[in-house]
């Protein structure tokens, strides 16, 4: 027997005209229900803008809200105002008179419709109101432009009075086609939806004046021939079209909605995820039953037509719930039912826990479900007290909550693929989403987790503990962070709220998931560290300025690419003293040397530990901590590092709250890694050197990144100067290194292209001369000294046969460096007049007068060194004649050479390598070195001679 009240209409069999009243009748009568609903719910100065919104649209006064001109289009078909909405309108302005519009004007709106969560348990007091304005199809471009102003105006005096109001343009006879504005919906992820808006249009949409949908008279089973169906109710005249609005049909869902919507609704529920769960699981439960999907807007209408009238069963979130609870009972999966049934409690935002005077149909709705859901008294008060949840709470809720949104990602993803719909946008979109979700969930090394994805309002402590526990055999010393104040002797009966071997990760944490603010108050235990209650409110203090939450809001196209850091914070000696016997006893070193990198006599590293805590453009905050006496080297490679890969450094912050010259150490490292950065990331880059202690520290480019060289001393610098170089790269020097000294004069003069010679007189007679070769390698050289034109001449000499050579090969133009040698003198600081640097003319005359020659040629040989022949004066002594007594010959040549047989060392005029050398690559200081080594065995023989 069929239900009393079940209307059943068959097309071929003739349709009842009372049958489609009263179906008609049946629809506006739970319309106004809903509408009164929306009404019972909005506040005085709401209710009166939801009132007085058909009125507006069906006027033009120009001093009611909305107005742009005269020509504006207006006029709400079928519109008759209540008593209510005049009264709000004469409130506003006491010159307006209502007056019909005059026979024969067509109304230019033809349906005014609210959808989303109005008049339902999921509407809140602040639920916006988003309307739907349907317009005549044949709308001029100008008459649109100023409709849609209309719409503006109206939504800006809507906020003025507490309310938030969105307005669509709606093209019935475009949309019923399937075109329509991506930007409709306000929420679309850039994937059409049409089917499933529709759907959600036709359950929960409440018409405030206008036209009824068509929609509403074809029967749930005559979905499927709804154009045939609709066209013959309108040919027939069952249905007057003036009457009537047809948006189309929901029959039919395409595969490539689910995942349009399912994106749409995972980035939403990223921030806000108990919304977004319950219609990410009706996508899913509609894919499930693709192609076969019965939208749960045909259920709706089904129930109307079989005479269920039940408002609050008709409610669409309760009918969504229906359909989940089904689903997900049939899986047998509790624990997502249990999370679902959170969902709705939350979006309903009814505290059945607390008595209420006020017995209104969401409350009985509410307390219907949770007596079905047997949810005792416990548990409606943790529900009803989540504004108060704190981090373990949180911690429990949000476990589930991102499991669930993982699971819909990859659900959706296989889905997409497996029914072949992922596009070149929707590939993107869930690419897009994918980073998202990894951005906001994922865990990884030193990255701060976040807990509190829009589950808990407030998760502020007002007093924490932070307590370093001690090293043990199998553990270093860690840090505990506890809730509330505890003394010492309770910290072992609570449980910490997280531990972290770093106090930065602990304190990032609490930042990040806004437990810590600028109220908090800690009771601190610092174990062994230095840490103090001045240190660790600036440590709290840093953070708070330098990542002010909340943190902006995450761009597509911050996510279209890598992620890049994008703040940087360093924070240097957290809980350690740098000089920790001179706190004990008061005391400070008196020296000259004060840099933190190499501080006193001692030459003290006060650089110990560095924190960083970074923020990138995907909002992840990571911490990574750098300990010993690389720690400041070793964060300065990353960061330089960071922003050579991503183009551009992060913004940067230094603090230090050590006992001891924190604000010079502070200033000391910002110093260097702004200098560091200007000269290691310039275009061309330069190498930059550090002195670090009595070591040094050499960064430079190798393999598309910044390598650092460490140095033990000064002679592993000078050996690292004076190697060989494929192309010119200026060195640099921090402000730090090498104070002082002849070394960093001569390296901080370098030119390329340019042979520099220098040479400083010391005591004893002697000298140390230094050159600097085209490519900026370094050599040096101490000798005795008579005089500065003996000192000179031999090595110019060599310089010129050099050059003589190459220009011999080459054209002027291509030479291998540019112009003559460039002399200087060493002058050492006097009178208070720093050291520097005297240019000095070349001796033109001793350079090109006659001179004993010698040259030697050097050849390799087969145990990888090399066979000498050398001429002195053109004749000739060679390996093959002399053997191992080479040197002692030319050497007892020489000295016969001389009237006086005086033994002054003895020079090499010309050095010939090309056949080491065949391209003639070798630089002038490699030169110099092979001329040293041969002079070395020459004056060796001589001295043994004598």
């Amino acid at each position: 027997m069929p239900q009393a009240g079940v209307i059943h209409p068959l097309i071929d069999e003739g349709i009842d005209r009372k049958a489609l009243n009263t179906l008609r009748k049946r629809f506006m009568a739970l319309n106004q229900t809903r509408l009164r609903r929306v009404l019972q719910a909005l506040p005085t100065r709401r209710y009166n803008v939801l009132q007085l919104i058909p009125l507006l649209f069906d006027v033009n006064y120009h001093l009611l809200p909305g107005f742009v001109s005269r020509e504006t289009p207006h006029g709400l078909a079928g519109y008759e105002p209540e008593t209510a909405a005049l009264q709000s309108a004469q409130a506003l302005t006491r010159s307006y008179q209502y007056r019909r519009h005059p026979a024969g004007f067509l109304p230019q709106i033809i349906g005014l419709y609210l959808m989303g969560s109005g008049g339902t348990i999921g509407q809140s007091e602040h639920s916006d109101l988003d309307i739907w304005v349907c317009h005549q199809p044949d709308l001029s471009e100008t008459a649109l432009a100023e409709l849609t102003s209309k719409c503006q105006r109206i939504t800006d005096w809507a906020a003025t009075q507490g309310s938030e109001a969105h307005f669509h343009l709606i093209n019935p006879t475009e949309f019923s086609s399937g075109a329509r504005n991506n930007e409709l919906a306000g929420e679309d992820c850039g994937s059409t939806q049409h089917y499933l808006l529709l759907d959600e249009f036709y359950r929960t949409a409440i018409m405030l004046g206008g036209r009824y949908p068509l929609w509403w008279l074809v029967p749930a089973y005559e979905e499927h021939q709804y154009d045939s169906y609709a066209e013959q109710l309108l040919s027939k005249r069952f249905v007057r079209g003036q009457d009537s609005l047809d948006f189309g049909h929901v029959a039919g869902v395409p595969a490539g909605e689910f995942v349009g919507a399912g994106l749409w609704q995972l980035y939403k529920g990223i921030d806000s995820p108990y919304k977004s769960v319950l219609k990410l699981l009706l996508t899913e439960v509609y894919s499930s039953e693709h192609p076969q999907v019965r939208c749960l807007s045909l259920d709706f209408k089904a129930a109307i037509y079989n005479g269920q009238l039940d408002a609050d069963e008709l409610d669409p979130y309760v009918m969504l719930y229906r359909r989940i609870e089904r689903y997900l009972l049939n899986r047998k999966e509790l624990e997502r039912l249990e999370l679902l049934r959170r969902c709705l409690y939350i979006k309903a935002n009814v505290r059945l826990s607390k008595r209420s005077g006020l017995l209104d149909w969401k409350r009985n709705l509410m307390e219907k479900l949770v007596r079905e859901w047997q949810w005792g008294p416990r548990q409606l008060q943790q529900m009803d007290s989540r504004q108060e949840w704190r981090i373990r709470e949180v911690s429990t809720e949000r476990r589930q909550l991102v499991n669930e949104l993982t699971h819909s990602y990859r659900l959706l993803s296989h889905f997409g693929r497996s029914h072949g719909v992922i596009n070149q946008v929707t590939s993107r979109d869930l690419s897009l989403l994918g980073r998202r979700l990894y951005a906001a969930f994922e865990r990884k090394a030193g990255k701060i987790e976040f807990i509190n994805p829009g589950i808990s309002p407030d998760l502020s402590e007002d007093l924490l503990t932070l307590a370093q526990a001690p090293a043990t055999d199998y553990s270093e010393a860690y840090w505990n962070l506890y809730q509330g104040s505890l003394s010492i002797n309770e910290l072992g009966d609570h449980p910490p709220l997280k531990r972290s071997r770093r106090l930065m990760e602990l304190l990032a944490w609490g930042h990040r998931n806004g437990m810590i603010d600028s109220a908090t108050r800690f009771a601190l235990y610092p174990g062994d560290s230095t840490l103090s209650e001045f240190e660790l409110s600036n440590l709290v203090l840093s953070l708070q300025q330098q990542f002010p939450l909340p943190l902006p809001a995450l761009t597509e196209t911050a996510l279209s690419r890598a992620s890049e850091p994008c703040h940087v914070l360093l924070l240097v000696n957290i809980g350690l003293d740098p000089l920790p016997s001179n706190s004990q006893h008061n005391l400070h070193m008196i020296s000259s040397h004060t840099d933190a990198l190499g501080y006193s006599g001692m030459r003290d590293n006060l650089i110990l530990s560095i924190d960083q805590v970074s923020l990138n453009s995907w909002n992840e905050m990571l911490v990574t901590h750098y300990e010993g006496e690389e720690a400041c080297m070793q964060a300065l490679c990353d960061y330089l590092n960071q922003g050579r890969e991503h183009k551009r450094l992060p913004e940067l912050q230094v603090r230090c709250f050590c006992r001891n010259r924190s604000s010079s150490i502070a200033e000391r490292v910002e110093g260097l890694f702004r200098d560091a950065a200007q000269h290691l990331l310039a275009n061309p880059p330069d190498r930059f050197l550090v002195q670090v202690q009595n070591g040094f520290r050499l960064l430079e480019w190798r393999d598309e990144q910044i390598n650092m060289i460490e140095l033990a001393d000064r002679p592993a610098l000078l050996r690292n100067l004076g190697r060989s170089r494929p192309r010119h790269s200026k060195l640099a020097l921090d402000a730090y290194a090498l104070q002082g000294q002849d070394l960093a004069l001569i390296l901080q003069h370098e030119r390329p292209g340019r042979i520099q010679l220098f040479y400083r007189i010391k005591a004893n007679w002697q000298v140390e001369v230094s050159l600097l070769d085209e490519r900026g390698a370094l050599w040096t050289h101490q000798q005795s000294y008579r005089d500065e034109q003996t000192m000179l001449l031999p090595l110019l000499r060599f310089l010129n046969g050099i050059r003589l050579r190459r220009q011999v090969k080459e054209s002027l133009e291509s030479s291998i460096w540019e112009g003559e040698v460039q002399l200087y003198a060493i002058q050492p600081a006097h009178d208070g007049n720093p050291l520097r640097l005297e240019e000095k003319p070349l001796p033109r005359d001793g350079l090109s007068a006659d001179f004993y020659a010698v040259q030697a040629i050097a050849e390799p040989s087969g145990k990888q060194g090399f066979n000498v022949t050398i001429f002195c004066d053109h004749r000739e002594f060679s390996e093959l004649e002399h053997g191992p007594r080479l040197y002692a010959e030319v050497a007892k040549h020489i000295l016969s050479q001389r009237q006086s047989r005086e033994a002054y060392p003895c020079y090499i005029t010309d050095l010939d390598l090309s056949a080491i050398d065949p391209g003639e690559r070798m630089q002038t200081a490699q030169y110099l070195r092979y001329r040293q080594q041969l002079e070395r065995a020459l004056n060796q023989a001589m001295g043994a001679l004598r």
